[in-house]
C-alpha cells in the first residue's frame, strides 16, 4: 500500500465515522460540527484524487460558507433546542428497511457495472481551457459523471429535508 491508499483509506474512515455521528448526536451544533468533519474528509478524497479545483471548492463553498450558515441559522433562530418529545420515530423500521433495500439496490447495480474498478483518464492540462475540460470531466460518462450524479441526488435529499423540516414546525 502506498501513501496515498493509506490517506484515502483514513479519509475514508472520518468521513463514515463523521456521518453517522451527524445522524446521531442529538444536538444541532454538535451535529453541524460533524457534517463540517465529514465534508473536511471529502475534500482530502479531492485532493488525493488530483482535484485541487474541487477540494478548494469543497472547503470555500461547502465547509466555509454552507455548513458556517447552518451553525448560525440553529444559534439565531433556535429558543430552545432540547427537545420534549420522543427522541425515536415510530415509523423508523420502515425507514430502516428502505435504507437497507437502497443500499441493496445500488449494490447490485454496482456490481454489475464493469466501470467500477477502472480509474478515470487523465485530464488533459492546460490553463486557458481547464474549467471547460473539467466540466468535460464531470459530465463524462468514462470520468466523473456517477460521483457528480451522486453528489447531485444527496444536495436534492438536503434541499427535500429542509423543506419537510420548516413545513413541519408550522
Amino acid at each position: 500500500m502506498d501513501a496515498s491508499q493509506v490517506i484515502f483509506i483514513l479519509s475514508a474512515a472520518l468521513i463514515i465515522a463523521s456521518a453517522v455521528m451527524v445522524v446521531s448526536t442529538r444536538n444541532l451544533i454538535q451535529a453541524a460540527l460533524w457534517l463540517i468533519a465529514t465534508l473536511f474528509g471529502v475534500a482530502i478524497l479531492y485532493a488525493v484524487l488530483d482535484a485541487g479545483f474541487l477540494a478548494v471548492v469543497q472547503v470555500v463553498v461547502y465547509i466555509g460558507a454552507i455548513a458556517i450558515m447552518f451553525i448560525f441559522a440553529v444559534m439565531l433562530t433556535s429558543k430552545d433546542m432540547r427537545d420534549k418529545g420522543p427522541q425515536v420515530n415510530a415509523s423508523w423500521p420502515g425507514a430502516a428497511l428502505l435504507g437497507l433495500l437502497t443500499f441493496g439496490g445500488i449494490f447490485v447495480i454496482l456490481s454489475k457495472w464493469d466501470g467500477l474498478g477502472k480509474l478515470p483518464g487523465e485530464i488533459p492540462g492546460g490553463a486557458d481551457a481547464l474549467l471547460a475540460k473539467l466540466g468535460v470531466a464531470l459530465t463524462s460518462p468514462e470520468l466523473f459523471v456517477l460521483p457528480f450524479e451522486v453528489a447531485s441526488i444527496l444536495l436534492l435529499a438536503a434541499l427535500i429535508g429542509s423543506v419537510y423540516v420548516a413545513m413541519n414546525k408550522k
